[in-house]
């Protein structure tokens, strides 16, 4: 049987692929839960008009991820964090904070693009990749300092006793 996914189907296709499948899968499976539809001429002219229309769409969405990488390789996000003696971090950097960041920006990107397998927990220099289209990736630069504490400034500006 002959069918044209809707949906994409893990390790048989993509949406708008013609696919030849078992007949009970197609029926029993495929068809009922509205993943595909059947391969017929009229079927597979929306398919063609579906097809057509969503190319316009990604090259629109891929057109608009390559401006946004451009965007935010200019960007340089800079956290303050308490740390150890070793430039250990007490807490960490996490794709929540990279994203709340990125939204005071005015970027407004899903957690889940954020490439972050671990949180950052050392000061210095990050690089963390963004996943902005299925090909299309921009470098972030981050910053941890080491935060400044008001006993510093304090010590410096209490009074020394004179003798």
């Amino acid at each position: 049987m002959e069918i044209i996914l809707k949906e994409d189907v893990l390790k048989l296709g993509r949406k708008g692929d013609v696919v030849k499948v078992a007949d009970g899968y197609g029926r029993n499976f495929l068809l009922p839960q509205r993943l595909a539809i059947a391969a017929n001429p009229a079927n597979l002219r929306n398919i063609e008009q579906m097809r057509a229309s969503a190319a316009r769409r990604e090259a629109r969405d891929r057109d608009a991820a390559l401006a946004l990488a451009a965007q935010l390789a200019q960007v340089k996000l800079v956290f303050e964090r308490r740390a150890g003696e070793k430039d250990a971090l007490f807490g960490s950097v996490t794709s929540m904070d990279i994203m709340h960041s990125l939204a005071e920006r005015g970027f407004d990107l899903e957690r889940r693009k954020i490439d972050l397998p671990d949180p950052l927990k050392s000061l210095g220099d990050h690089k963390v990749t963004l996943h902005l289209f299925r090909d299309v990736k921009a470098e972030l630069a981050i910053t941890i300092a080491r935060e400044s504490t008001g006993d510093e400034s304090a010590a410096d500006a209490a009074p020394t006793p004179e003798a």
